[in-house]
């Protein structure tokens, strides 16, 4: 794992954000399935998503949601990022479930966010809800799949 000062050098965007282990991811916005979604042969075909008003957002029991971070990130070449829930959702019958962030990504983080609850979770814009933990990569080459985004 990296520590807080190699973190800040490598992700200035989100200094205010650093831990002692991680980064602490913030939550922007959240989304609805409005329509199904398949991956066949390799084509992707994304659900249609309604975005929920913030800046309080209410999670429903037994449902499931998408949600976004508040800014793009970069992941260096020749590091990896793994995400993991904060424990005050856990705690909250709250799951976030999460993908890898391979070494070159650039772009939007989004996350599953499902209420395994039986009531409501208020949850509000700017909350983390995630926790990058950063390792080194050797001899990686660079992520080059169809969610990269282009840097302005």
């Amino acid at each position: 794992m990296i520590g807080e000062k190699e973190l800040i050098k490598l992700f200035p965007n989100f200094k205010e954000h650093v831990q002692p282990s991680g980064i602490d991811l913030p939550l922007d916005e959240i989304y609805l399935q409005k329509s199904p979604g398949s991956l066949i042969d390799n084509e992707k075909n994304l659900p249609e998503l309604k975005k929920l008003e913030p800046p309080i957002y209410i999670l429903k029991p037994k449902t499931a949601y998408l949600a976004t971070i508040d800014r793009k990130i970069k992941i260096p070449k020749g590091f990896s990022m793994l995400y993991l829930p904060r424990s005050t959702l856990l705690r909250s019958f709250i799951s976030v479930h999460t993908a890898v962030g391979d070494p070159g990504f650039y772009g939007t983080l989004q996350f599953m966010l499902y209420n395994y609850g039986e009531f409501d979770y208020q949850l509000k814009q700017g909350e983390r809800i995630a926790q990058g933990v950063v390792f080194e990569v050797r001899g990686s080459g660079e992520y080059n799949g169809s969610y990269q985004e282009s840097e302005l």
